[in-house]
């Protein structure tokens, strides 16, 4: 063998160890979220491919992962027929519908009942890719379901799509098919994104995925956090697959594909019902939009044997969730004035059942937001509703609009106190600077102090509050500790029992914690994470209230940004002065002891949090976590050491418990909190 051809050798063994590893770890990563090497080992051994294969072009291969991006747009799509049509499904809207689908097919096929394959429903787009003998050769939409558009060059982009399938029996032709999405988390990060840059706001990660997905140019699909999930096969030839729907679901999943981990194979209809529910309950706390659920008969020759009818399949249904979007006529709008002086547009719209609920009152955000949606009253707006996010206008229906509706004027002065309105030429918001002596941001401060999760004052609301704030017996939080039962029994509905009980049960809440205390002040920005960092770092008020930003911004999770907010609130010498006299009014709070250091009690843990928590939000645990020197992950994988589970955890604390991952409750989490002196 001469020494060109033994080298030449050389580089085809590197060449072909790497697309291996770089293939396992990518599966490793994309398909199993258990990551097998860090991001600098896989860029570096990347680069490696990259570098060979520039001095070897002729050894490229078509699967190598550099080959995923294209360097030049196409001039238009091309259309492609699909060698099976790409169905719709049927609907159905409940358990008696799925009651009657099942006895529709054990009458044709004769039998008692059916075993079923139930997936969730994603709320994506759908896409087909064909391979020839393990290479991908084409990927399309599913355009009428007869005809789509070619749209290899975007797909070879997504790094959920193998580019070649590695197993000795492949079919010499398979179609996959499958949804494109967009998990919600990259979405929001994807409209940071798109706003910092002036460019399009995505209207749902749907819409995300479908625009992503028609772009001439890849290198911008490329830039997309799309991932396809497997949910079937088209068509097939030159080979077999298993027996059964769910089987198949599994073999994808060998060959490379991600595919759902909550699909379940049930018997029956209510057993179906059953599995619909549990997905319903988990529909909020998922990592991408479900729109319902699909139950398939899960047997191919029982499938066969019932066929289609018009355009869908007899063997298939979709059961639908309550919609998340509906057309509703927005009537008027309102101008609310919050704690911090920000003005918020509040559309009145005429009642609509969405969501699961019945929503007469939407958000619209800001004055950026009412100009870039051109709404005006009168217009039908589309309204969406998506589990504890507040409801709000994504879309208004211009060709529906009749005659020439005024458009919305902001106002410029505030609509409670009548102050002129500011606005930081840094943010979008709209801000009455009068904090001290409008009447709404004073009701509003007072409401936030006495909450559950700052003063926990039992007994006093929204509604006490008001009163006594009209009868100018409170103005500040400080007034509240001043109160008499006197004071009190002399307000409508109010009796001498229960005017002494309210008054014990503010003189109770002046035993309480620094961090309580602080997020109680009510500080622009400054949450409950926030709040405990502050006092877990100083353990001193009256360092907190002297400390420069530049000390400010030591502290985890506090940026410029909230330093600012903390340095100019306690700066106000208004502000101070409230202070003073709630220290004055006799709160006070235990001095931290001395013990072991337990900032960094998390060192080098990874951390998912799931589930409706009570005394704080996700973010706020995910930044707590991470003050203690932990990190928070996504998603639950092998890598993961705690998952922190809330009702509603789903498949997340159902993936923790097959893995064995380590599963706390909220009590166990502030109770780790409380130690470390958060």
């Amino acid at each position: 063998m001469s020494g060109l051809s033994a080298e030449l050798n050389s580089v085809e063994r590197e060449m072909a160890e790497l697309l291996d590893r770089l293939d396992r770890w990518s599966l490793a990563y994309h398909r199993d979220d258990s990551p097998l090497a860090s991001d600098a080992e896989y860029d570096s051994e990347l680069r490696r491919l990259a570098e060979l294969e520039r001095a070897n072009p002729e050894l490229i291969s078509p699967i190598s992962p550099t080959q995923r991006v294209g360097d030049k747009p196409l001039p238009e799509f091309v259309s492609v027929r699909h060698k099976l049509p790409m169905l719709s499904l049927d609907n159905a809207f409940s358990g008696a519908d799925l009651e009657a689908f099942e006895q529709r097919n054990t009458s044709k096929l004769n039998i008692p009942s059916l075993r079923f394959c139930c997936e969730p429903k994603l709320d994506g787009v759908a896409m087909s890719l064909l391979y020839e003998n393990g290479i991908l050769v084409r990927a399309a939409t599913r355009g009428d379901g007869s005809v789509g558009e070619d749209i290899t060059h975007n797909a070879r982009t997504m790094a959920t799509v193998p580019l070649g399938l590695k197993r000795q029996d492949l079919p010499k032709v398979l179609e996959v098919r499958g949804e494109v999405v967009i998990p919600r988390a990259d979405f929001q990060r994807l409209n940071e994104r798109q706003a910092r840059h002036g460019e399009t706001i995505f209207q749902n990660p749907r819409n995300a995925a479908a625009g992503s997905l028609r772009q001439l140019d890849p290198r911008i699909t490329a830039k997309r956090p799309l991932v396809f999930m497997a949910y079937s096969v088209g068509h097939v030839q030159g080979g077999t697959l298993p027996d059964t729907h769910s089987e198949v679901l599994t073999y994808l999943n060998e060959l490379g594909f991600k595919v759902s981990e909550l699909t379940r194979v049930v018997t029956g209809w209510r057993e179906a019902e059953n599995y619909v529910a549990s997905i319903l309950a988990q529909r909020d706390d998922g990592d991408v939009d479900i729109d319902g659920v699909v139950v398939k008969v899960d047997d191919f020759s029982q499938q066969n044997a019932l066929g289609y009818v018009a355009r869908a399949p007899r063997w298939a249904i979709a059961r639908k969730f309550p919609a998340q979007e509906e057309v509703t006529t927005l009537l008027a709008i309102d101008f609310q004035v919050g704690r911090t002086g920000a003005i918020t547009p509040v559309a009145r719209l005429k009642p609509v059942f969405v969501g699961g609920v019945t929503v007469s009152n939407a958000t619209l955000h800001n004055a950026d937001e009412i100009a870039r949606l051109d709404v005006r009253v009168g217009d039908q707006v589309i309204v969406r509703r998506a589990g504890d996010v507040i409801p709000q206008i994504v879309k208004v229906l211009v060709e529906r609009r009749s005659g020439d509706p005024t458009p919305v004027v902001y106002p410029t002065k505030c609509p409670d106190c009548s102050s002129s309105l500011i606005r930081d030429v840094e943010e979008a918001v709209t801000r009455c600077d009068n904090s001290m002596a409008c009447p709404a941001q004073q009701k509003a401060a007072l409401e936030h102090f006495v909450s559950r999760k700052a003063m926990d004052i039992d007994g006093v609301g929204e509604k006490l509050l008001g009163q006594l704030f009209d009868q100018g017996l409170v103005k500040t939080a400080a007034d509240l500790y001043l109160l008499t039962p006197q004071d009190l029994s002399a307000l409508d509905r109010m009796g001498q029992k229960s005017a002494t009980k309210v008054v014990r049960a503010i003189a109770a809440s002046r035993e309480t914690e620094l961090s309580r205390f602080l997020y109680a002040l009510g500080i622009r920005e400054v949450g409950e994470a926030t709040a405990r960092a502050l006092a877990a770092h100083f353990d001193s008020l009256d360092l907190i209230m002297t400390a420069s930003r530049e000390s400010l911004e030591e502290i985890n999770d506090v940026g410029p940004i909230v330093a600012g907010h903390i340095h100019h609130y306690f700066s106000s010498q208004a502000k101070r002065q409230i202070v003073v006299c709630l220290l004055s009014a006799g709160i006070s709070w235990p001095k931290k002891e001395n013990k072991p250091d337990l900032t960094k009690s998390l060192a080098d843990q990874t951390w998912v949090v799931s589930g409706k928590l009570e005394s704080m939000s996700r973010d706020e645990a995910g930044a707590a976590i991470r003050q203690l020197g932990g990190h928070t992950a996504g998603s639950v994988s092998k890598k993961t050491d705690v998952l922190l589970a809330g009702p509603g955890a789903g498949s997340k604390l159902s993936k923790a418990q097959s893995l064995g991952v380590t599963i706390i409750d909220e009590a166990a989490f502030s109770e780790i909190l409380r130690e470390a002196g958060l």
